[in-house]
């Protein structure tokens, strides 16, 4: 399909389609932060299969390889940390170099990370994590988007962590 200034404006005329990334990306970041990881974890194994070809035929994943790397050698609770700074935004060497990614390379690393996580490399989803009410809310309302709208909240939710240390 191709894309004119009309049809922009047609699929933005409908106030429910352009104010569901903004909305549901504010309500992501209101999450606890284990809250984020589940939601993010559970979007990724249920949507996964579709996020593959958007995002990593676009993203150059080799540079984000060292960083999985470093991971997988760390302990389960290493690995869980470093998934909480990502989120928190924590100024660590990890946080630091993940954000001088490109946001489709991050929205690869976070594919390839619950890949992992469903291999064992990494450490899984503990079996008796519950996630909020808001979170499975959330996650439901994530699911009912539009296909380009899952990745757009997806690669805004995974753009928005980590440090860019070249920042202002």
């Amino acid at each position: 399909m191709t894309y004119t200034a009309n049809s922009a404006l047609k699929y933005f005329s409908n106030p429910k389609l352009a104010d569901a990334v903004p909305a549901t990306i504010s309500l992501f970041k209101n999450l606890r932060v284990d809250d984020q990881l589940g939601l993010l974890w559970f979007a990724y194994t249920r949507i996964g299969s579709s996020i593959t070809p958007a995002a990593p035929g676009a993203a150059r994943l080799q540079f984000a390889q060292g960083l999985l790397e470093q991971i997988k050698q760390m302990s389960h609770t290493e690995q869980l940390q470093v998934m909480r700074d990502l989120a928190k935004k924590a100024y660590t060497p990890i946080s630091r170099a993940y954000g001088v990614l490109t946001n489709n390379t991050k929205l690869a690393f976070w594919y390839k990370l619950a890949e992992l996580m469903e291999e064992g490399v990494v450490i899984p989803v503990p079996s008796s994590y519950e996630m909020s009410r808001e979170a499975k809310n959330l996650l439901a309302a994530i699911e009912n988007l539009e296909f380009s709208q899952q990745i757009t909240v997806l690669r805004k939710i995974v753009a928005d962590m980590g440090v860019d240390p070249f920042a202002n």
